[in-house]
């Protein structure tokens, strides 16, 4: 995708590693739903439902491919003011949906064993078309929040196919993980796995949101593009390779605008403490009664045990 601002990209080595943690982390997590449908249909001596399970995640597998290549290749062909356009408003729809995907997984991924397993055994009394909706829906949404959060180094690469390359590395070690997972050779614990690296998407998302409103700005949509929040390109050195981590993951700029500064600032607080407030246990009621004799049963730190 054309930018105004920035004639030169991230190095082939930053966009691959950027795009490369980030389809480790999603495809773990799109793993472990494979894994725990894959385990309930062996369980349930069903392994017939096995083809339909691939086919629906082979199916949501090619929506993420697809809605990167639309992302990244879509606006090739526009002008330079229109594409900043269209890339503005991508980020900001992608931070929102990005934004509740987290949250939302922050929340449910207790429950999400239990209701997959639930959907699926429900799905293989309707028959194979179910099976492979399940499948789809299941995975489908973790690659489509994938692919928007490529949005970030498909606008600040050189349209090239590294960032594609990195992500599928990515799922690449993401299978190998999931495939040990499944065969008991190694242990995650998912709750920390999964905060740790929800922070780090949630930065990912606020260096978006501070691209798209640039590139708003950029066309004259938003106000404020020159009034400068800092500058240190005095000291900074943009090509360095700590220049290009932090353009390619972050979408950091050396010299923000104000409002860059504040919706990146103001995302982070604000969507970080709902994240973190969201995973918090509820402390039990204290009773009168008498302790049991019995140790409490500890709770399963897993998000998605099969």
């Amino acid at each position: 995708m054309i930018t105004l601002a920035d004639s030169a990209g991230p190095s082939v080595a930053t966009q691959m590693f950027g795009s490369g943690l980030i389809g480790v982390r999603e495809g773990l997590e799109a793993g472990i739903v494979v894994m725990i449908l894959v385990a309930f249909a062996v369980k349930s001596d069903r392994r017939d439902a096995l083809k339909w399970i691939w086919l629906g995640v082979a199916g949501a597998l090619a929506l993420m491919i697809g809605t990167f290549l639309i992302i990244q290749f879509g606006t090739s062909t526009m002008s330079s003011l229109a594409a900043e356009l269209i890339a503005g408003l991508a980020s900001l729809v992608a931070v929102v949906i990005v934004t509740f995907m987290v949250l939302w997984m922050r929340k449910a991924s207790a429950s999400i064993s239990g209701e997959l397993k639930s959907g699926l055994e429900n799905a293989m009394g309707a028959g194979g078309a179910a099976v492979t909706g399940l499948a789809f829906l299941a995975v489908g949404r973790e690659g489509f929040e994938t692919a928007l959060l490529m949005v970030g180094y498909a606008e600040s690469g050189d349209s090239g196919p590294w960032p594609l390359i990195g992500l599928l590395l990515g799922v690449l070690v993401a299978v190998g993980l999931t495939f040990l997972l499944y065969r008991g050779a190694i242990r995650i614990n998912f709750n920390r796995f999964f905060f740790y690296t929800g922070l780090f998407l949630i930065v990912v998302a606020a260096g978006i949101a501070s691209y798209g409103v640039h590139a708003l700005q950029v066309y004259g949509w938003l106000p404020g593009l020159h009034n400068t929040a800092f500058d240190i390109t005095s000291v900074y050195d943009q090509s360095s390779w700590y220049g290009e981590v932090l353009q390619g993951i972050f979408n950091f700029r050396p010299e923000p605008s104000w409002l860059q500064v504040i919706v990146w600032v103001g995302y982070i607080v604000i969507v970080g403490t709902a994240f973190v407030l969201r995973g918090r246990t509820p402390a039990p009621a204290k009773t009168d009664a008498p302790p049991s004799a019995a140790p409490a049963e500890a709770d399963d730190e897993t998000v998605a045990s099969s």
